[in-house]
């Protein structure tokens, strides 16, 4: 199996080791291995951005191996994978479909083609282009980059004297991407925020659990925490717009995250991101119903149908640990008793370390605002959300505002 970006340690290295359970891996990367080490029998490091580069750094080590598949978890790499696995002949769904899936504005388009609940969004390059969109699709609005992801850019605004420093913070997010650097103007959403968890086979998409979203403060879209439940009553009802989403961007053959809100109850879609979800929401999926998505991504890149097979039935949450302000981190901790006898703690994890600076939106975004995250497992999401609330008053997260 090749594995294209291992992705960061802290958040995807379960992906990594529960491929690497299966399959042989060997990987594309853009530095040399370290804690990827256990988990491949080879590697080559090359410039994962340059096309020529990944496909010459790909037929080297297919010279050394005989790939089954291609498979990234990285939002910024599909593109590149798909066109790897072309050059490669390795099953993966097209180039196409993969920029659908990156770029909003067209999915807004396919959605609304193929009739999929979506909201109602224009491309805008100028700032009066904007003021334009807004009086289509009007007030509350949202505005993000055409191409990005993680929430980064993404803002809402009530009042068109809120339009130009919106337009300026969301620019800024899209002048980030590699592949377009517009921003969107969309209807705002009023709801509460899911996302799907699909896996798709020869064009039949089965939903495997709902995330059920925790966001931060207005007017940013930050995502602070998830809870994943087996057999959520959620899913029946969400589930068959995930996959009419899916179909729509012509995918047939993957895992998805598929992120949506309930407006009124009905699902109305924001995106579907062609890879496992970020934030560990895999490991919770695997906590909450024991199904292994990157097992599963892994099948699929090899043209093999995944086993989808519950095999636990309880909850799993995770948050995100964010200070109350920016500046400088001084203490972070977590009361060292209660962690050692509370066994349904399953994991702190520190990010950042004191002497660190922390900024939160506007100047930050998810990258620099987080200073850690924990996990916890339950048997539904009422006591997963309990837990959550305990153990938050268990941790610490300080900081020295800078002057």
């Amino acid at each position: 199996m090749l594995v294209v970006s291992p992705g960061d340690e802290t958040f995807r290295s379960y992906c990594l080791e529960q491929v690497a359970t299966a399959y042989d891996v060997v990987l594309l990367t853009g530095t040399e291995p370290s804690w990827e080490k256990p988990f491949i029998v080879d590697h080559a490091v090359t410039d994962l951005h340059d096309t020529t580069a990944l496909r010459a750094a790909g037929r080297e080590l297919a010279a050394r191996h005989e790939l089954a598949g291609v498979v990234t978890w990285d939002e910024w790499h599909l593109v590149g994978t798909a066109r790897l696995a072309r050059a490669l002949d390795l099953p993966s769904s097209s180039v196409e479909v993969m920029r659908g899936c990156r770029n909003k504005a067209t999915a807004r388009t396919l959605f609304a083609r193929h009739k999929v609940p979506s909201a109602a969004a224009m491309k805008a390059r100028t700032l009066l282009e904007a003021g334009m969109a807004t009086m289509i699709v009007g007030y509350p609005a949202v505005l993000k980059p055409t191409a990005l992801a993680g929430s980064i850019g993404v803002i809402r605004i009530d009042r068109p004297e809120e339009l130009p420093r919106a337009f300026e913070f969301a620019s800024a997010g899209a002048s980030q991407s590699r592949e377009d650097t517009g921003v969107l103007v969309e209807e705002y959403l009023d709801g509460p925020e899911v996302s799907v968890e699909c896996v798709t086979h020869h064009g039949a998409t089965t939903a495997v659990a709902v995330t059920r979203k925790h966001l931060g403060p207005a007017p940013y879209f930050d995502e602070t925490g998830h809870t994943v439940e087996a057999g959520d009553p959620l899913l029946a009802h969400v589930g068959p717009v995930a996959a009419a989403a899916i179909k729509a961007l012509g995918i047939t053959d993957g895992v998805q995250h598929v992120e949506m809100r309930l407006v009124d109850g009905r699902p109305r879609l924001i995106e579907v991101n062609a890879r496992i979800g970020g934030d560990m929401i895999g490991h919770l999926v695997h906590l909450a119903t024991g199904i292994d998505l990157p097992k599963a991504a892994a099948d699929l890149a090899c043209g093999r149908a995944p086993d989808l097979t519950p095999t636990r039935r309880g909850a799993a949450g995770i948050r995100m640990l964010y200070p109350d302000t920016s500046g400088t981190l001084t203490e972070r901790q977590i009361n060292q008793p209660f962690a050692a006898h509370t066994p349904w703690l399953r994991q702190v994890q520190w990010v950042r370390q004191v002497g660190d600076p922390l900024l939160l939106p506007p100047e930050g975004d998810l990258f620099t605002a987080r200073a850690g995250f924990y996990i916890v497992t339950g048997r539904d999401t009422t006591q997963v959300n309990e837990r959550l609330d305990t153990a938050a008053d268990e941790i610490t997260v300080i900081t020295r505002a800078d002057r």
